[in-house]
């Protein structure tokens, strides 16, 4: 049932869900009414707006089902590892062993959202003295004390060094709870000095060879322990098949990106693509299914542009979106005020880019986790954000500033000076909670603002 494409609501998709089934949809194991989830306690669900097709629903349910797909591995015999932090490299070494899956617990901070606070997640975080002072990925430290949204892993790792100071500060108290972390260190990325010599980088940034050698190093370390947890090498091989496969997710998401992104009308709504990007970082507990998700995406993606259809007004502002929203219903806003996302730099650019397959595979993670846009200046972030936003054609910038999180204090204001200084287009920069609706009318207001703005010099 190929309809035209629109955005329903979640009672319209339970009722499309079976329209489908009565059509003969061929389901994965973890298919079904999204209302179940809803039902389940993800409530924000119920006031959001979806993409109608049957990829999306895939989509939704694949992520909404990790939590079962965990407990499953783990019944199953398979060794669990919590990577933290370093959003995209330490996944890529565990699946390359057949007897490990990875998970970030640092997804338990779209909780709050999703079960809109109906949890004590925070409360925990509040009685262990981690306060909303802190970036709401402390909503991860009430996950490991109350163990009801993950199983617990048998080994964790935390990259700590140039990263963020709330999510270094929350680790270590996981850690003082009788938590064992395995801590591996990235530094900040620079420029090379002189004649020092230099090493490229995925994503266009270089560093010092020495700090390349150095971050190997670290991961060598990570290396024997993953190797020594599963009982099994992690040899070079094993290593050079996972970076294949994890290149197999980004080469899908590369095209996905590209086509949503500049078609038009707009193929794909905001909320689906933010969704997409982030199985990228773990591949959502299965890297085969998430190939397989990403595909279908795709394919209707490409079969929308080709029939000339979207979900979208063909005038809607074409917007580009830095850093992550707590709140995911943000993401519907935009779209209800007249804009659309036209590129975006969610904090993980480094998961999407190739992994350079002619190197020795140490030394191709090695670089993509230097690449990480996180570690380093403001200015290479900025950068690669400005050939982002000309290369996808945005028409203006929305910066969303993450409560509590040290990484937010300076770098909107940063961000859109350097923005300002090389493109001409308005930016604005948002805060937005873990639940944003006593902020909404202000929200919305801003970014009608800035589309109206954005507009106006079309004329």
């Amino acid at each position: 049932m190929n309809d035209r494409p629109r955005k329903i609501t979640l009672d319209q998709w339970d009722d499309r869900h079976a329209e489908l089934r009565a059509a003969g949809l061929n389901e994965p194991s973890y298919g079904g009414p999204l209302g179940r989830h809803a039902a389940q306690g993800d409530v924000r669900l119920r006031k959001l707006s979806f993409d109608n097709s049957p990829a999306a629903l895939r989509l939704w349910n694949f992520l909404l089902s990790e939590e079962d797909r965990l407990r499953d591995c783990k019944a199953r015999g398979k060794k669990l590892v919590g990577a933290m932090k370093d959003l995209g490299t330490v996944p890529v070494m565990v699946y390359s062993l057949p007897n490990l899956a990875a998970f970030y617990p640092d997804g338990a901070w779209w909780l709050p959202c999703m079960k809109e606070n109906r949890t004590d997640l925070l409360k925990i975080a509040d009685s262990l003295g981690i306060d909303d002072s802190f970036c709401p990925v402390r909503a991860m430290l009430g996950a490991f004390v109350n163990q009801k949204h993950f199983p617990l892993p048998g080994l964790l790792t935390c990259s700590v060094g140039a990263t963020c100071d709330d999510f270094s500060a929350i680790a270590q108290r996981v850690e003082s709870l009788g938590f064992p972390i395995l801590w591996w260190e990235i530094p900040h990325r620079r420029r090379p000095d002189g004649d020092e010599p230099v090493v490229e980088l995925p994503g266009g940034f270089t560093a010092p060879e020495t700090q390349v050698a150095f971050v190997r190093a670290e991961l060598e370390r990570i290396r024997r322990a993953l190797a020594d947890y599963a009982g099994e090498p992690l040899t070079d091989e094993l290593l050079s098949a996972g970076i294949e496969r994890a290149n197999q997710v980004r080469s899908i998401l590369g095209k996905l990106r590209e086509l949503a992104y500049c078609a038009n009308p707009c193929p794909m709504p905001a909320l689906e693509m933010l969704i997409a990007e982030m199985l990228a970082i773990h591949f959502c507990s299965d890297h085969n299914e998430t190939v397989a998700v990403l595909a279908e995406l795709r394919d209707e993606v490409v079969r929308r542009v080709r029939a000339g259809i979207g979900v979208l007004a063909d005038d809607a502002v074409r917007v580009f979106w830095v850093n992550p929203v707590a709140d995911l219903r943000v993401m519907n806003l935009l779209e209800d005020a007249g804009g659309r996302v036209c590129g975006t730099e969610y904090l993980f650019c480094h998961a999407l880019d190739p992994i350079p397959a002619d190197l020795p595979p140490m030394e191709a993670l090695a670089r993509m986790a230097l690449a990480d846009p996180m570690v380093g200046s403001p200015r290479d972030r900025t950068g690669r954000i400005v050939a982002d936003i000309r290369r996808f054609g945005a028409e203006a910038l929305v910066v969303s500033r993450i409560p509590g999180a040290s990484h937010c204090a300076w770098e909107a204001a940063a961000i859109g000076e350097a923005v300002r200084a090389q493109l001409d287009i308005p930016m604005i920069d948002i805060e937005v909670p873990s639940l944003a609706d006593a902020m909404r009318p202000t929200l919305r207001t801003r970014l009608e603002a800035l589309l109206e703005t954005a507009r106006t010099r079309r004329r």
